[in-house]
């Protein structure tokens, strides 16, 4: 990864949040309603299901009825806080969340342009695992995240500014690609943006699991 910031603060970031999230995550399937509508995040060819074909049962899992509230943490305090702290904001930027085709999707609008942070939410972590694995197959220019940058979890980046990490049954994709190639006053770029908000997650979902 290219990232301006050393990869020791960034693991002693992820140590930090460990301690830090204050929202509580249930298991996958626990239903929440969504804050309010946006348009649908794509899925890979066939639909978010596609890739759950094959299983050992024959039949795929039901689909969940909303989000768990793991995944609607990615529209909670912590990458949020986490966010206008990085940039730097004033205030805080103005969400708006969505729930379609099992994914659960925040998008953020900033001054230079939108964010936005989806998890598509599978039925196991086989399932997920089938999904990220489409996902990074169809990406253009995705490299792996690897070694200890992966925090043990399955993951890779795009030249555009997308990250993406696989944990359970969950696939977490932070999206900075609408955003400038640096942002902020301290010039961060886009995928080291994508990568602290994947890590602030990340850790909170360790945290609560």
């Amino acid at each position: 990864m290219k990232n301006p910031v050393p990869l020791p603060a960034y693991l002693a970031l992820c140590l930090l949040l460990l301690s830090g999230c204050a929202a509580a995550a249930g298991s996958p399937g626990s239903a929440g309603p969504p804050s309010s509508a946006s348009s649908s995040v794509a899925s890979p060819p066939g639909g978010a299901h596609a890739a759950h074909h094959g299983t050992e049962t024959g039949s795929p899992a039901p689909a969940p009825a909303g989000p768990s509230e793991a995944a609607r943490m990615v529209c909670g305090d912590q990458p949020m806080d986490r966010l206008t702290a990085i940039l730097e904001l004033k205030e805080k930027p103005h969400t708006v969340s969505n729930w379609a085709d099992s994914t659960f999707t925040c998008t953020y609008h900033l001054a230079e342009g939108t964010l936005r942070i989806s998890v598509q939410q599978a039925p196991d972590e086989a399932s997920a695992r089938k999904y990220f694995d489409a996902m990074q197959a169809l990406a253009k220019d995705a490299k792996p995240i690897e070694g200890l940058a992966n925090l043990g979890f399955p993951a890779y980046e795009t030249a555009d500014g997308s990250a993406v990490f696989q944990k359970d049954s969950f696939v977490l994709h932070v999206d900075a690609s609408a955003l400038p190639a640096v942002a902020g006053p301290n010039a961060i770029t886009r995928n080291a943006l994508a990568y602290q908000l994947s890590t602030t997650i990340l850790a909170c979902w360790v945290e609560h699991h």
